[in-house]
């Protein structure tokens, strides 16, 4: 590949990653030790994730557990998970802590979906722009030293970048509402 070119599909990569990644947090239905990625703890005056200061498991379906390497900790972590936006109160038996995710309800599910779609919409809109700074950065080019042919032919080349990497965005978005819907 043109390293001209490669700027930008690594820029595209790092969109569509940025979106798996946002799914991950994503909740449906079954216990994601991903949806703790954002929640941070306080652990001697620094914000730390919680899967550096504990061991998170998922023993059952729709349980996490939650086991800090320090006990002190507990009341810290506890604290963390009820100010995020996670929505679970946490139980904190004095060794562990355990979220319960309840089932989610057909419209709760709907929101969900709607939510990931709304996400996949921004992930092809910043696909979409890295694509027109693209385009921008060759007509620059081409008043310098490139032929009108070659800046036409890296035009199309990133028009087909663009267009595999919405097709793997939407296929992902199809993937994790369908993964929502199902009861």
């Amino acid at each position: 590949m043109d390293e001209r070119l490669q700027q930008y599909d690594d820029k595209m990569k790092k969109a569509y990653e940025f979106l798996e990644s946002d799914y991950g947090t994503i909740r449906a239905g079954r216990a994601n030790p991903h949806v703790l990625d954002k929640i941070r703890v306080n652990y001697y005056g620094t914000p730390t994730p919680i899967q550096q200061v504990g061991n998170v498991t998922v023993p059952e379906a729709r349980i996490i557990q939650i086991a800090p390497w320090e006990k002190s900790l507990l009341k810290e972590i506890e604290k963390a998970i009820q100010t995020s936006d996670l929505g679970i109160n946490p139980t904190n038996d004095g060794n562990v802590i355990r979220l319960v995710f309840p089932e989610l309800t057909e419209e709760r599910r709907k929101d969900l979906a709607k939510e990931v779609k709304k996400k996949a919409e921004d992930a092809k809109v910043a696909v979409r722009n890295i694509r027109r700074d693209g385009n921008d950065y060759f007509k620059k080019l081409g008043k310098a030293e490139v032929s009108e042919d070659e800046i036409k032919q890296l035009e199309d080349s990133l028009q087909k970048l663009t267009d595999r990497y919405i097709k793997d965005i939407e296929a992902l978005m199809d993937v994790k509402s369908k993964e929502i819907m199902t009861v």
